[in-house]
């Protein structure tokens, strides 16, 4: 992911079908950004705007079409069983979830017993053109930050598609996002990440420890009453094994 010629041919051929996807599904209006990104550290990327606010609003009418079906909920520590200070739901055929038993991914919503919700196909289409990644994504995970919730430094490491990348999209008011390296011992980077950004982390920092230090309350109109959605895109399957 990101690293090599092959690579970056890529990433221009999946750019190129993303733009002929938006302007062919009105219900992907995407700002079309430059094929470059900024680059945080290595193998991690930050398309700034990326979704303008027409796009925001599309997202965050679909995000709340789906918790309607899917509510939000507040997982629980391994062990603990502490309730986490973010909200979350998911979309996609297998969601993560957490409880005293460990983290896991689960096929139905743990209160309503039914399948999760599809993912949005402007995510996928996102996924495709941002991450690079040939199989679609499984998961999207939705955070709900609000109240001053936070995220402490953790590895996405439940999947078995590891070479895929993670993407995220926020929306709503603006956060202040860290990421390390594979060691909770190394040196983070901090980035303030804005509604309609999107950050991907692949390759050698696919394992990378990341958090959220403190959400900005105020910052965006976007969500009624306040708060930050964060949708967070992962492949848990290994694709060769299907």
């Amino acid at each position: 992911f990101g690293i090599g010629v092959r690579s970056l041919a890529q990433r221009a051929r999946a750019w190129r079908k993303f733009q002929r996807v938006v302007r062919n599904f009105r219900e992907a209006i995407f700002m079309m950004p430059d094929a470059a990104s900024l680059k945080i550290s290595p193998g991690v990327f930050l398309w700034r705007g990326c979704l303008d606010r027409a796009a925001q609003d599309e997202l965050i009418a679909e995000v709340a079409a789906r918790t309607e079906h899917a509510p939000f909920y507040r997982p629980r520590m391994p062990r603990s069983g502490k309730p986490f200070s973010v909200e979350e739901t998911n979309f996609g055929s297998h969601g993560w979830f957490s409880d005293e038993s460990g983290y896991r991914y689960e096929a139905m919503h743990p209160l309503t017993k039914l399948p999760w919700p599809d993912i949005p196909v402007s995510l996928v289409t996102l996924w495709h053109a941002v991450g690079a990644y040939e199989a679609a994504p499984e998961c999207c995970l939705v955070n709900f930050y609000r109240d001053g919730a936070r995220m402490g430094l953790h590895q996405d490491r439940d999947e078995a598609a590891l070479d895929a990348p993670v993407v995220s999209v926020s929306l709503g008011d603006s956060a202040l996002f860290r990421i390390g390296g594979v060691s909770r011992r190394d040196r983070t980077t901090s980035v303030t990440l804005h509604s309609g950004d999107v950050i991907v982390f692949g390759g050698e920092s696919r394992l990378a420890y990341h958090g959220i230090d403190r959400v900005m309350a105020g910052t965006s109109p976007l969500i009624a009453g306040g708060g930050r959605i964060n949708l967070t895109l992962r492949r848990v399957t290994d694709p060769s094994e299907k």
